[in-house]
């Protein structure tokens, strides 16, 4: 049977890290084969990638750029590491992926919608994933949550409240687009509540 590739995505500081912490510790729970992953990066050419987009030294780099790396550390992961996985029949659960550069690069950077889709599609193919979990909370308590990590802002987090709030946009639009493709989870729950929806989207699609 191929694997299945679930996404965790969703608002800047929403709890993404915490809740793929969750999903990895019920499936290990239950014995079930998988590999985890992010965007950008996911292998070796992708994090080389990865450390450009976040470099905040990278302040000029515009926004076709920022899409074109997104698009090659893309189809390498999806290449190199994503298919191979779900064609052996494990399971892939990924950090952000395409539901990402559509919010981000689309919504929040203003790119045309054609030029987004075409990146994607050169990218992968007809490939999406399964499901992709968006994590929705309002900018402004995601970028709070961010800054109290003490970790500092990375290029890709150090951006205006208008831009988060078009990106948050972006994720509720494909979610009403590709309902069965999508779940929006409120992260403004308590933590355990969000945790226990999460998990009970990935459970519907594995099994």
């Amino acid at each position: 049977m191929r694997g299945k590739l679930i996404v965790c995505d969703g608002s800047n500081g929403a709890g993404k890290s915490t809740v793929l912490k969750h999903l990895k510790e019920h499936l290990d729970a239950n014995k079930i084969e998988y590999i985890s992953t992010r965007e950008p990066g996911g292998t070796e050419i992708g994090e080389k990638i990865r450390d450009i987009l976040l470099d905040n030294s990278n302040s000029e780099m515009c926004s076709t750029t920022e899409l074109m790396l997104f698009a090659a550390a893309r189809a390498q992961h999806i290449h190199e590491k994503i298919i191979p996985a779900l064609e052996k029949g494990i399971h892939v659960i990924s950090d952000r992926f395409e539901s990402a550069t559509v919010s981000f690069q689309q919504y929040g950077r203003g790119l045309p919608k054609e030029i987004v889709d075409q990146l994607n599609d050169l990218a992968l193919g007809d490939f999406r994933p399964d499901m992709t979990i968006v994590l929705d909370l309002e900018p402004l308590v995601g970028l709070e949550r961010v800054k109290s990590r003490g970790e500092g802002l990375d290029r890709m987090e150090n951006v205006d409240i208008a831009f988060l709030e078009r990106a948050r946009q972006g994720y509720l639009e494909q979610a009403k687009e590709f309902p069965n493709r999508f779940t929006v989870i409120d992260a403004l729950q308590p933590l355990e509540s969000v945790v226990r929806d999460a998990i009970s989207t990935l459970d519907k699609i594995i099994n």
